[in-house]
């Protein structure tokens, strides 16, 4: 999953961009307004978590162009503002959710889990075969035995069950899994599919993952 972060406030950007990394998710910071906007239009985000007072572009007029582009990315503002009206005017420019400041980094990550469940199961659980992964407790099992993997292999692995059933290609892939920064060279992602095989494999699931040659991976619904 990958997550845009517009916040002016170096120390509270990175401090986002560090914890939601550890939680595996790929993310990219913007530090003004306009700089967002243009990254949210021009990028295929899974959310975005937008700051009220910008620089160059405020989080609301961001929200408002964002949204007569696309009405399905959530968008969670952070927000020092917490009166009723502002609550209520936030959410009409087109967010989903709010954070007031200060808050405590676990009650954000509450928030972006639940923006971005499917809306075909409001639980924690993927599964597909032998494997399953709750992402609640941040843990992956296989036919019953545990799977240890590093966050970017748990991120990748997510990212392939949430589209179970539809074949995932490589730039797709290198755009919900990795960063902005990151070097687009696909062959990367054989690498990583090839160490959760590796891992699944202990436990009988070593097929989960299939190869469609030239294009990418999917993982089936059976």
């Amino acid at each position: 999953m990958r997550i845009l972060i517009v916040e002016d406030e170096p120390g509270i950007a990175g401090f986002l961009k560090e914890g939601l990394e550890e939680e595996c998710f790929a993310v990219d910071v913007a530090d003004n307004g306009r700089e967002g906007l243009a990254m949210a239009l021009s990028s295929d985000y899974d959310l975005l978590v937008v700051d009220w007072l910008l620089p160059g572009l405020s989080g609301v007029e961001l929200c408002r162009q964002f949204r007569k582009e696309n009405t399905q990315v959530p968008v969670i503002f952070l927000t020092a503002k917490d009166t009723l009206d502002d609550v209520i005017f936030g959410l009409e420019s087109g967010a989903d959710d709010y954070i007031k400041k200060p808050f405590a980094f676990e009650e954000l990550l509450a928030r972006i889990r639940v923006q971005l469940r499917t809306p075909f199961s409001e639980s924690s659980l993927l599964q597909a075969g032998g494997v399953e992964m709750n992402l609640a407790a941040h843990r992956v099992a296989c036919n019953g035995k545990e799977v240890s993997l590093t966050p970017k292999e748990f991120a990748l692995l997510e990212y392939l069950l949430h589209n179970k059933g539809s074949v995932c290609t490589r730039s797709r892939i290198i755009e919900h899994v990795w960063d902005i920064h990151f070097d687009a060279d696909t062959s990367v992602i054989d690498v990583y599919v090839n160490f959760l095989r590796k891992k699944l494999d202990v436990s009988g699931c070593a097929d989960l993952i299939e190869t469609v040659r030239g294009v990418g991976y999917v993982i089936r619904e059976g």
